[in-house]
Parts: C-alpha cells; structure tokens; sequence
C-alpha cells in the first residue's frame, strides 16, 4: 500500500516561520552502513545509491575515506566510487578524516567532502586522537587543499547537545568551535546530536546562540538521532529557526561506532512525511524511497527501524 492510498494528514501552506523547501542530506550509505556488524558488498551499497537517486535524493552522502582499520565496512571506497553511476544534478560527497584520505579522495574525482571534528574533548580524544584544540590541526590542511582544488567542504560537528563522558555541552562551546570550522572554510556546519539526548529548548538554545554570534542561518544544517524519540520534534525546532538542510538516513539506519548509546539517525521517510504534511517542498517520492528502505531491510536481515517504512510497506 502506497502513501497516497493510505492519505497523508491535511497538508498546510508553508508558513512565513518554516522555509519554503528543505534539502535533504542523505547519510545512509555512508552514516547508516558504517554501524552494520557485518560488510555490506559493495554491490547492494552502489544500487543502494542508485535506487535514493531514483526516490529525488539529490545529495547522497556516498563513503568515507577513513582507514580501513577503524571502519571496515568502508574499506572499499575507491571501488565503490568507481562503480557509481553518477546522476547529473546529484551530489556525493565522502567522508575525509585527514591529508592521506584527501589524496585518496581526489584521485577518486571526488568534488564534495566533509570533514569530522568535535564539540567536546572526550570525544575528540576518543574519535580522533586529539584534543579539541588539536583538531584544528589535523582539519587546516584538509580544508585549504581542498579548497584550493576546488572542492565544496562540509563541516561536521559532534556532540553539540550532549557528551556521554561530560554531559551536556554548553551551548558557548558549540558555538566557538563551530565558527573554527567555518572560518577555516567550511561552506556549511551540520550540527550534530550523536547520542540523540538532544530536546527542542536545547535546539532552539544552540541555534539561538549561533544567530547571536553573527553566524547566518543558511551556513547551518542538523543532524539528529533518534535515542529518545526525539528527532522529529528537534528537526521542527530547527526549521521555525530557519535551517533548510536536514541530515537524514533511509530507513533510520546508522548510530555512531565511537558512541555506544547512539541510535539510528532520523529516518529520511519519516522527515518526507512531516515535510509533506506541513506542506514544504523536498523533491522525494515517498512510495520509491520506502521501497528502497524496505529492499535494503531484507538485505541486511532485519526490519527497518522507520515508522513510515513499517507502516507503508507492512
């Protein structure tokens, strides 16, 4: 049964406080598939892309260029990349977490990367080595090469509402190493709530703080996890804020490996559903993407985690 058989709730006008059209940024093939315990093949992953291609997907985060040995499940990066059926208009960014994994990166002809950094200290040790200052270090060379070349850069930004090891972070912190990562070039910060403890006064609190600190509305996405339900409500938050790009995940795949308390990512049919009923344009076709999300389900032998894609494909 298809959604439009089954009737969406009462679609509204796009109101003056939410935009007019949100871009997706779909982190399921690399974001969701990193946490699987076992490697997928690279050939369901390259028609894993080709069918959220299909659904209007327009960004899709493809791979990550990490060492093998801390995630497996991409150590096949240059095949995938080579395998991709490219679709004009779509984008797919990569992962790069160092100079090595630009290399790697550009030789694959890669035109939009993301680099990685933290909120906190504990997790920048624990994810990257690092302390939160020295980072910088390891990111400065990244996003001036790749600048230089040409390349789009995204920054990501973990931990920004809550730190297993410290708690919640201070709204003061996120933002003062969230304008690093911009300064330094990053066209775009996505806002990350990794262990999904974050709530909508505490959006609302953070991206208050960036509007404050002279950081335009439009340099910032989100990305939220589904620990405690919350992400839809949080994902609203942020859209009466102003932001117009939502990370999401086909199917609610993904977690975090260095966050052992994070959950699946907010799942892309779920946001086209509340998208959808608050009458804000996304490009997606709900039926195909469900299909896909329950296509991938069979592969990895489990049912997806999507409340849509339960209700729709049940």
């Amino acid at each position: 049964m298809g959604a439009r058989e089954v009737g969406l709730p009462t679609v509204v006008e796009s109101r003056e406080d939410l935009p007019r059209e949100v871009t997706i940024w779909e982190v399921g093939p690399r974001d969701g598939l990193q946490n699987e315990s076992s490697v997928v093949p690279v050939e369901i992953k390259l028609e894993f892309l080709d069918r959220l291609a299909d659904a209007g997907l327009r960004v899709l985060e493809a791979t990550s260029f990490v060492h093998p040995k801390w995630v497996p499940q991409l150590a096949d990066a240059e095949e995938l990349l080579a395998g991709l059926r490219r679709r004009d208009g779509v984008r797919y960014p990569v992962l790069v977490p160092n100079e090595r994994g630009l290399g790697r990166a550009l030789a694959a002809g890669v035109r939009h990367i993301a680099v990685f950094g933290s909120a906190t200290e504990s997790f920048a040790r624990r994810n990257l080595n690092r302390g939160l200052d020295e980072q910088f270090a390891m990111f400065e060379p990244v996003v001036g090469r790749a600048r230089a070349e040409g390349l789009d850069v995204r920054g990501y930004l973990s931990m920004c509402f809550g730190d297993p090891w410290e708690g919640a972070v201070p709204a003061e912190q996120v933002v003062a190493v969230g304008r690093r990562l911009l300064d330094m070039g990053c066209a775009q910060l996505s806002l990350g709530d990794t262990i999904g403890v974050a709530t909508a006064g505490q959006v609302q609190a953070v991206l208050a703080a960036f509007r404050d600190a002279g950081v335009p509305v439009d340099a910032l996405a989100v990305h939220f996890h589904d620990t405690y339900g919350q992400a839809l409500a949080n994902t609203l938050t942020a859209l009466r804020a102003g932001v117009s790009t939502v990370d999401s995940s086909a199917g609610g795949l993904g977690g975090c490996p260095y966050a052992e308390s994070a959950t699946g990512n907010l799942a892309t049919e779920d946001l086209v559903w509340m998208l959808d009923g608050l009458g804000i344009r996304h490009g997606v076709d709900l039926d195909v993407l469900v299909g896909t999300s329950a296509w991938m389900a069979t592969r990895l032998g489990r049912p997806s985690p999507s409340r849509v894609v339960r209700a729709l494909s049940g």
